[in-house]
């Protein structure tokens, strides 16, 4: 009924109707739902394109239950209030998409979890015991997602009085593009040691060869690509560290 949980079978309906292209409109008319209960039932597990009834139906039961575990912490510690009016629901399951999305580019599902809770928050910064709180994991499992969202670039740490909170900002990306590029420099400096090791002229060598070629091609599009990007979306910055 519209007012109660999507059935197994309408799940089906849905997987079904994104297979044939509808719009989550026309997909809510068919099954009597408001369109915001299908576009939220989509993106919280995985999206149009990865959607899955039987995956979809497993996951809300599990949902469900861990719902009615961590419900006493949460009520205890204080659940924070939606900022701006928000929907709490649609918000949790754009957390959950995010993250899912985060996942499928091969971000690790903690580190995944903790880039959806920087994003989905306004101050873009949370103190490690605010992200133990928001994700209830534990400290260490923070502590080791932290460390290699830092490693990446795509967090930096600020001091505050006696703790330290973790931010992200407009540049993060950028300094991430250039971590990558400074990541596959070094890739391609250790394929061409090889090609002189091996012998150059060899199928070792000539495979390590075509390996430095790709990936110093490649790198140098995205360091120019990501020093076009800052300039037009952020005119004014200059970059913290080389390329």
């Amino acid at each position: 009924m519209p007012g109660g949980r999507l059935t197994q079978q309408e799940r089906r309906q849905i997987a079904l109707g994104l297979a044939d292209h509808l719009a989550y409109a026309e997909i809510a008319r068919r099954l009597d739902r408001p369109t915001s209960t299908i576009t939220r039932e989509v993106m919280r597990n995985g999206g149009p394109t990865a959607y899955r009834a039987e995956l979809a139906h497993r996951a809300t039961e599990s949902r469900t239950r861990r719902r009615r575990r961590t419900a006493p912490r949460e009520a205890a510690a204080g659940a924070p209030a939606q900022a701006h009016g928000r929907d709490a629901e649609a918000v949790r399951a754009y957390e959950e998409a995010f993250t899912n999305v985060l996942i499928e580019s091969a971000l690790p599902k903690m580190m995944s979890r903790v880039m959806a809770c920087f994003y989905t928050t306004d101050s873009g910064s949370l103190t490690a015991a605010e992200l133990v709180q928001r994700l209830q994991v534990s400290p260490a499992s923070v502590s080791k997602a932290i460390a290699f969202l830092e490693a990446q670039g795509l967090v930096r740490r600020e001091r505050e009085d006696r703790r330290e909170r973790y931010v992200v900002d407009d540049n993060v990306w950028y300094e991430s593009m250039m971590a990558s590029v400074r990541a596959n420099a070094l890739l391609v400096e250790t394929a061409r040691q090889g090609v002189s090791i091996l012998g150059p002229g060899t199928p070792a060598a000539d495979r390590l060869e075509n390996i430095a070629r790709f990936v110093d091609f490649v790198s140098e599009g995205i360091a120019r690509a990501a020093e076009q990007a800052r300039e037009v979306l952020s005119p004014g910055t200059t970059p913290d560290t080389p390329a």
